[in-house]
């Protein structure tokens, strides 16, 4: 069955919650994920199967060239199908289509294969605060 992928496509904040709690292994949560990317985001992908989410992925951006993925999330029965690949792939071209020139991501070790083989993102020096 075919994936439908959609750049700033609708979603239910319920829908992004059940995804973030699966790729995250949390509770699900009641978070507004509506208002944050209309507020935060220069993007962001749906993935849909027959309607249901199994894929979904933020964009947010510092309102000019860098612009950062957060939250890349495929529901696990569709992992290993190219999906996480596919929305990545089509936040670049539409980073790049707005006028961004870096398409950051952080990422935990065990995504490297994903982000750097699959992605094609190139591998950096990068900080981070633990707070």
């Amino acid at each position: 069955m075919a994936i439908e992928y959609a750049w700033r496509g609708s979603f239910e904040n319920h829908e992004v919650n059940r995804l973030h709690a699966e790729g995250f292994g949390h509770g699900i949560l009641n978070d507004d994920w509506v208002g944050q990317v209309e507020r935060h985001s220069l993007g962001w992908v749906c993935a849909r199967r027959n309607g249901e989410p199994v894929g979904f992925v933020n964009v947010a951006w510092d309102g000019s060239i860098h612009a950062f993925i957060l939250d890349t999330l495929v529901t696990a029965s569709a992992r290993g199908e190219g999906i996480g690949t596919e929305m990545v792939g089509l936040c670049a071209r539409e980073a790049r289509v707005a006028g961004c020139e870096r398409l950051h991501v952080d990422f935990d070790e065990h995504l490297s294969p994903f982000y750097l083989e699959a992605c094609g993102s190139t591998s950096t020096s990068a900080g981070l605060i633990d707070l």
